[in-house]
């Protein structure tokens, strides 16, 4: 499909009549950021009810990896839901959750054998694998990053330091939870710079942490993602992961790699702590491991992941159908989609810094792969946030045809899918470089 092709005002007169629908009979929790009522997609492509088409770098959170309704992943949804929708891997077996654990014990970079526990979602995985952390470990503490997203359930929630909204009106969320400085090196915590950044932001553990709130020994995981997804698109330097890790070993803390966002080829390796050369004891996967249905997965050590029957399961967790597209997913990734990303990515990359003296309000350009993040300041030296620049820019690209996603209080995040093409990517990096003029002369007007 050809886009962007805009063709009535936005939104056209179907999308309005549905988001009036939604409005009497939808819980309104939902965060809309603009009024998109899609009707089918292809690629890195959606149509809208009225015909309006958009390039869409948004992939429905970093979901679809492989672009929307890949014939290769329907074919592989429609064989199995053919044979069978539903056997629940609780209290029976079939074969295609087997062959997924045991791809998932071949691509997760974790040392040694493996298993995995299956959910539906990115806040499931993250659940199962703080509770098999405690489980393995007998302790009862936990180690989170502020502005990290870990999920919306009770457990994870209390992980979860993003937005004051998310947590708000719920308490008291899960005790035991501590949270440290993330390495943030556009904004440092410790007030370094980036070609100095030691990781001193991680001393906080130990000196603040350890050494007046909770004795390591009582400490059962530390959940960190590689990179921040809703906190920003924030890429921390290489050695932040693998103090990280060492901490964790040396304390005998389980270490939690949330992947849940920046996994499955996104940034350019399957798994984005790859980048850094670290391995975690437990992997929690979802959004871009079944290019749009419902999965979640927590892969372990095999001698982490030892609890007996009983102690965790899942109705629906692992569905066939949903195990069937995850293997049809992989397979595409590893032959030519985690590439794509790769190269696809970097050209992006070197076009966002090339439109930097042009736009005053981008503060910082980040990202591996497809995993890219434009931060926007109304002073690049005070470094003050564009908030609502920021959804102005959002919003003038939805109106010129293209889909992209707010992360954090001020950061435009690029998560297309992963078939997006270079022709499509100079496409999204005209529309954005007309965002920006806009926003720039009216705010300066």
């Amino acid at each position: 499909m050809n886009a962007p092709d805009i063709k009535t005002p936005l939104p056209g007169p179907k999308a309005r009549a549905i988001i009036a629908r939604d409005a009497a009979s939808v819980s309104p929790s939902y965060t809309r950021g603009y009024p998109l009522v899609i009707a089918r997609g292809e690629g890195a492509v959606v149509e809208d009810v009225d015909g309006n088409r958009f390039i869409d770098c948004a992939a429905g959170i970093a979901v679809v990896s492989t672009g929307h309704s890949h014939p290769e992943v329907v074919q592989a949804i429609v064989d199995q839901a053919h044979k069978y929708l539903h056997i629940s891997g609780t209290d029976f077996y079939y074969e295609l959750q087997v062959m997924l654990a045991e791809e998932m014990g071949r691509i997760a970079p974790i040392d040694g054998p493996a298993r995995s526990f299956f959910g539906n979602s990115g806040t499931e995985a993250i659940e199962a694998s703080v509770k098999l952390a405690r489980h393995y470990t007998g302790r009862q503490y936990l180690i989170a990053f502020f502005g990290a997203f870990h999920g919306r359930t009770m457990g994870s929630l209390a992980l979860t330091a993003s937005k004051v909204l998310q947590r708000r009106a719920f308490g008291p969320l899960v005790p035991g939870v501590y949270h440290a400085p993330y390495a943030d090196c556009y904004r440092c915590p410790v007030g370094l710079k980036p070609d100095t950044c030691g990781a001193e932001c991680l001393d906080f553990i130990d000196e603040q942490i350890f050494g007046h709130l909770v004795s390591p020994d009582e400490v059962a995981a530390i959940v960190v993602e590689p990179i921040q997804g809703e906190g920003g698109y924030v890429v921390p330097p290489n050695h932040f992961l693998q103090k990280l890790r060492e901490l964790a070993t040396r304390h005998g803390i389980v270490l939690i790699a949330d992947e849940v966002q920046s996994g499955m080829g996104r940034s350019g390796r399957m798994f984005a702590c790859e980048h850094s050369g670290i391995k975690p004891d437990i992997v929690a996967v979802a959004k871009g491991i079944a290019s749009g249905m419902p999965l979640g997965v927590s892969t372990a050590r095999r001698d982490v992941m030892s609890w007996p029957p009983g102690t965790h399961a899942s109705t629906f967790g692992g569905n066939p159908v949903c195990c069937a597209a995850a293997m049809a997913t992989i397979r595409l990734l590893k032959e030519r989609l985690i590439a794509n990303a790769e190269e696809v990515g970097a050209h992006v990359l070197d076009g966002l810094r090339g439109m930097t003296d042009q736009h005053p309000l981008i503060g910082d350009v980040r990202g591996r792969g497809l995993m890219i993040g434009v931060e926007l300041v109304r002073d690049r030296e005070t470094k003050e946030r564009a908030t609502g620049e920021r959804d102005r820019v959002v919003d003038a690209m939805f109106r010129r045809g293209v889909l992209v996603l707010g992360a954090g209080k001020n950061t435009v995040r690029l998560s297309p899918p992963l078939v997006l093409s270079k022709q499509q990517a100079d496409i999204v990096l005209q529309v954005l470089d007309a965002a920006l003029t806009e926003v720039e002369a009216r705010s300066s007007s």
